[in-house]
């Protein structure tokens, strides 16, 4: 890794919010095909210079017929697989006008679960709550970093199940202000609007008081070498 970074030093962007996304993933390379587990895999690391994945906060879209993945499955983990089954449900929702989907479980499809392509927080009733881990869900590490930072950031945390019903009754009151993903793409992307059965509810405009925006900017910080990383996430390279 230390190698690649040093190769491709001339191409980490400078802009504010951009990086140099490094993309480790494995793939099964016999030369063969069959219905089997593969005994040769090759590693990989690519690198992309990136803008910020989403510029502007995103619509999202629950859905409530199709499925990401099932527990038992593979959706905790970060494989190929987990995404064939989105594209289509996406693209619909797309084609609605949303940006994105919000996926709920796949028994009852009751409880949310997580976003396309990001795990997802939201601030209700002054906490930041988040579900919580099953075999279904990305264990994601931005997710994993945010919840770390919560106690400096002065505000408590629930990893619970959340119901679709709990999240329009906390659009409906008020007290559901905000909501938001997370992740190494998209690091902290605002959500400005959830549809639920074609009912669409607005969300306030993150404001820079807003807990998500602090945890971005903490999160940044400590990416960028201006607040000490006293949790050892970075990496020096030279």
């Amino acid at each position: 890794l230390a190698s690649l970074i040093e190769v491709d030093e001339s191409w980490i962007p400078t802009a504010d919010g951009s990086s140099l996304y490094i993309r480790p993933f494995m793939f099964a390379n016999e030369s063969r095909l069959g219905v089997k587990i593969s005994d040769e895999y090759r590693f990989v690391i690519l690198t992309c210079p990136v803008a910020p994945y989403f510029s502007k906060p995103v619509r999202i879209k629950v859905e409530e017929e199709y499925v990401r993945a099932a527990e038992g499955g593979t959706g905790y983990a970060k494989c190929a697989g987990n995404y064939g089954g989105a594209f289509y449900p996406t693209m619909l929702a797309q084609k609605q006008g949303f940006d994105q989907v919000f996926w709920t479980d796949a028994k009852e499809h009751k409880y949310i679960e997580e976003s396309g392509a990001m795990n997802v927080m939201f601030v209700l009733n002054g906490k930041l709550v988040t579900p919580k881990l099953v075999s279904s869900l990305l264990d994601g590490v931005t997710r994993d970093s945010i919840l770390t930072l919560t106690s400096s950031l002065g505000i408590e945390t629930e990893q619970r199940r959340i119901s679709v019903t709990e999240l329009e009754e906390g659009l409906k009151s008020g007290t559901l202000t905000e909501a938001f993903g997370v992740g190494t793409a998209a690091v902290v992307s605002p959500i400005a609007s959830i549809s639920i059965q074609e009912r669409n509810y607005q969300l306030p405009v993150a404001g820079p008081e807003s807990f998500q925006l602090r945890a971005k900017k903490k999160l940044n910080d400590i990416r960028m070498g201006t607040e000490p990383d006293v949790h050892g996430w970075n990496y020096i390279v030279k």
